[in-house]
């Protein structure tokens, strides 16, 4: 039976989530993109020490790094242990990386990654193309998610 803190177990393998996405940002554009990890940062995101919430892309000479990812080092590395913050590379196609560069020349489009996860053994970052939400904006993406949750609980009550 699988350790329910174990991330692993998770459902479809989710390793990390940037639940602060959707709320500062509006989402256009998903897609899958694959990351180059080096040494121990695999078994690292595998014990679930990926910090995604602060992250983002950028495009630079034809390709697509993501900043302020943190992977903490692996705790029986050796002294080979990675960088906990350093910038890594998304491995997406050619067409992808110049598209994605002339929507982001755009203003206020931005490349955010929403969750990391496995994928075949592999670890795979699901990345948006956002814009950015004004204050108006996220106070009616509130007010919606309370009046929702309060019907669910009115629903709920009402079963009893």
């Amino acid at each position: 039976m699988a350790d329910k803190n174990n991330k692993q177990g998770s459902p479809d393998g989710v390793l990390a989530t940037n639940r602060k996405a959707f709320r500062d940002f509006h989402v256009l554009e998903k897609l899958e993109a694959g990351i180059e990890l080096r040494g121990t940062e695999v078994k690292s995101i595998r014990d679930g020490h990926i910090r995604i919430d602060e992250a983002y892309a950028h495009i630079e000479n034809g390709q697509v790094e993501v900043l302020q990812l943190t992977i903490q080092p692996y705790s029986h590395g050796n002294i080979h242990n990675h960088a906990a913050n350093r910038a890594r590379r998304l491995l997406l196609h050619k067409k992808e990386i110049l598209r994605l560069q002339s929507k982001t020349a755009e203003k206020g489009l931005t490349l955010v990654p929403l969750k990391a996860y496995l994928k075949g053994g592999k670890v795979k970052i699901e990345l948006a193309l956002c814009k950015g939400k004004d204050t108006v904006d996220k106070r009616e993406t509130l007010k919606k998610k309370t009046s929702d949750m309060e019907a669910r609980r009115a629903m709920r009550n009402s079963r009893r």
